[in-house]
């Protein structure tokens, strides 16, 4: 029965071998008595506590297990870094500090091969080793790109900053092209504008977002970025990611008003057609002039779902009509931006400025033509009642117009009296009350 019993948890027992064959290597009891000796030691040296003797076995120690048992913990490397940087400061032998250096880059592979997480590894190993031989920028460079490339947002702001300064010396030693400075540049911002939002260490992504900014200046002048891009544009007209990339990049750096960011944006929506993008290319119509486009896009533009985005949008449409003498319109949409945002006296301000200025298109004798300024009036007191920051250029409005208000007497000739209520004509139509000049 025994022998039963024995060949049944034979299997058991020659599985567990195994595993603790590959966690603590083929000597088990000497790693685990070395393992246990590093991590006492170790602990005595962060508290600050140790001898130089417990420093050397605790090296000793660490050394031995790094060599013979790379699987047991995970403790090994994360450790290890701090015990071969400690290595580091207490020689002097330049030969010996490459070496070490050599070391440290093995154990972060190592750690990657037994522990995974290569993402965050190589941002590590990329850092220390651009940090402790700045000479082997070369090296440092594809490590901290791909972690950058792994970990997206969960980037860290360290790995993130020495990333862009490391792929600033690669231009600079004319290793790789600006062209691919810039596109580190939107990777690593983006990240930075994520984590400013969402991470709880959002000082540190501020910090990380001036170190990339300073370093970035000398090559983020509008025609540089322009120029790379510009040939990228026109060999891709098809790539909406790059549209998307030059658009955000353009933005970052306010060369907003180039030829390339209204054709990336209009190319764009082409492409994918948003509101959000029919939006921003009727804004820079607006900029150079053309109101008839501007319009046509601002009306795509007022279904975007962010409600401040459509109360501007509808404005801007307001305004764009306005200039286009296209009145209806143009109140329509200042009526919509107030509805969305109903403090604000802009749109108000707007429709009194439309009244006042066709007046005279509204009346064909002394008084009918100028109950327009009646209305327009109505609009700027509308305006400074929601709004009192609009108070001051609504009163030199109302001081402007109420000038225009006919005279007592034409008042009387005509058959009206103040006070009265009066209907404006024409594209206005609306009731007011009459008011003579005072």
């Amino acid at each position: 029965m025994k022998r039963i019993v024995l060949l049944l948890a034979l299997p058991a027992l020659m599985f567990t071998q195994s595993l603790m064959a590959q966690r603590y290597g083929k000597d088990s009891v000497a790693c685990i008595t070395n393992l246990s000796l590093y991590i006492e030691d170790y602990k005595i040296y962060k508290e600050g506590t140790g001898s130089e003797e417990s420093i050397q076995n605790m090296i000793r120690a660490w050394n031995w297990v790094f060599k013979n048992c790379p699987a047991a913990t995970e403790n090994i490397y994360v450790d290890g870094a701090v015990i071969l940087e400690l290595k580091m400061e207490r020689t002097k032998d330049e030969a010996l500090k490459s070496r070490l250096v050599d070391t440290l880059m093995m154990m972060y592979d190592q750690r990657v091969k037994y522990f995974g997480k290569e993402g965050f590894v190589l941002g590590r190993k990329g850092v220390d080793l651009y940090t402790k031989a700045p000479e082997r920028y070369t090296d440092a460079y594809p490590a901290l790109k791909r972690s950058v490339e792994l970990e997206g947002d969960g980037s860290t702001a360290a790995v993130l900053v020495y990333y862009f300064r490391v792929a600033a010396k690669m231009v600079q030693m004319k290793k790789i092209e600006k062209a691919e400075l810039v596109d580190a540049y939107d990777r690593v911002s983006t990240i930075i504008d994520h984590n400013l939002k969402n991470s709880a260490k959002a000082s540190a992504y501020e910090n990380a977002q001036r170190n990339v900014e300073l370093t970035f200046e000398p090559y983020a002048s509008c025609p540089d970025l322009i120029g790379i891009y510009e040939e990228k544009y026109k060999a891709s007209p098809e790539d909406a990611e790059l549209m998307r990339k030059i658009i955000s990049i353009l933005e970052k750096k306010s060369c907003t008003d180039a030829e390339l960011y209204m054709n990336a944006t209009i190319r764009l929506n082409a492409l994918e057609p948003s509101p959000e993008s029919s939006y921003l290319i009727g804004k820079m119509y607006i900029r150079k002039g053309n109101q008839q486009k501007a319009a046509e896009y601002l009306a795509k533009g007022t279904t975007m779902e962010d409600p401040e985005e459509r109360a501007d949008c509808y404005l801007l449409l307001a305004n764009a009509h306005f200039q286009l003498k296209s009145y209806r319109q143009a109140r329509e949409a200042a009526l919509e931006a107030s509805k969305l945002r109903p403090a604000d006296g802009r749109p108000w301000i707007l429709i009194g400025d439309m009244y006042a200025s066709t007046a005279g298109e509204c009346g064909d004798n002394k008084v009918s033509a100028r109950a327009a300024y009646w209305a327009a009036v109505d609009k700027y007191v509308r305006a400074r009642s929601v709004d009192p920051g609009m108070e001051k250029e609504a009163n030199e409005k109302i001081a402007t117009y109420s000038r225009y208000f006919p005279p007592a007497e034409d008042i009387f000739f005509y058959g009206f009296a103040d006070g009265q209520a009066y209907t404006v004509g024409c594209w206005i139509n609306e009731s007011t009350t009459v008011r003579s000049l005072k």
